[in-house]
């Protein structure tokens, strides 16, 4: 694994630095959910399960692509806990900071549903299910699965130094949630992400089979960090420049 480092643009990060990225990851996942549950809600107001997957599909690879692109230089655009549990136990992100981003992460999903649900007059939001047939375990699996994708995507277009096109690694990752919300949304929904399935249980109330969504994301990543930083990463490599300032 590579040793922890103290990555930035301009060296160590000063305090508004810091909250500057605390309160872009609010943001970032306020908007990233609000589009990516809109676009969800959207969907299911049209008939056909197929046309409704695709719909969700491509909203979600949209928002990503964007939103990780826009936020990047501002918190490195994780708004999602599962990436940034990831990059901790890769060394490029604190413990204490990765935990402020993630409450952040968590109340940007949470105000960006009870938004929308008022906006829609009560709609229901869709909250990430298991289907029938789909046991816990089976879910925590296909979870897993799905976020060691994520990661290891993440790690291969945007944090190993060998990365082909700089710039394009957020794209990629966007593209890679929609083929994964195609494979896995009549499974589990293909979360990846626990703030956006928290959001969305929050207004609607509904917790059932919630912790799937915890425990599969947050092992699937740092699994893939794992895997990547022991087998695959560039070593030794001066990685200062990949990753927007951390502490």
């Amino acid at each position: 694994m590579a040793p922890k480092l103290e990555l930035g643009h301009r060296g160590e990060a000063s305090e508004p630095d810091f909250l500057r990225g605390v309160l872009g990851e609010l943001v970032l996942t306020f908007l990233f959910v609000f589009i990516g549950v809109g676009a969800a809600i959207t969907a299911g107001k049209s008939p056909g399960g197929d046309a409704e997957l695709t719909a969700v599909a491509l909203g979600q690879a949209l928002v990503v692509a964007v939103i990780a692109t826009a936020g990047f230089h501002i918190s490195g655009g994780h708004v999602n806990p599962a990436v940034t549990l990831s990059l901790a136990v890769g060394g490029h992100i604190t413990l204490f900071r990765s935990s402020l981003y993630i409450v952040a992460q968590l109340l940007g999903s949470s105000v960006a549903c009870v938004l929308l649900r008022w906006l829609t007059g009560g709609l229901a939001t869709p909250v990430h299910m298991l289907a029938d047939g789909v046991g816990p375990i089976q879910g925590v699996v296909a979870e897993v699965v799905f976020t060691f994708s994520l990661l290891f995507v993440i790690y291969a277009a945007i944090v190993d130094p060998r990365k082909l096109a700089p710039g394009i690694g957020p794209l990629l990752t966007g593209l890679l949630v929609g083929a994964n919300t195609i494979a896995g949304g009549a499974l589990t929904g293909a979360s990846m992400n626990p703030a956006r399935s928290f959001g969305p249980a929050l207004a609607a109330g509904v917790w059932t089979h919630h912790w799937v969504y915890w425990v599969g994301p947050l092992t699937g990543g740092p699994l893939a960090v794992l895997v990547y930083e022991s087998v695959f990463m560039a070593a030794p490599a001066d990685t200062h420049q990949l990753l927007p300032q951390q502490e």
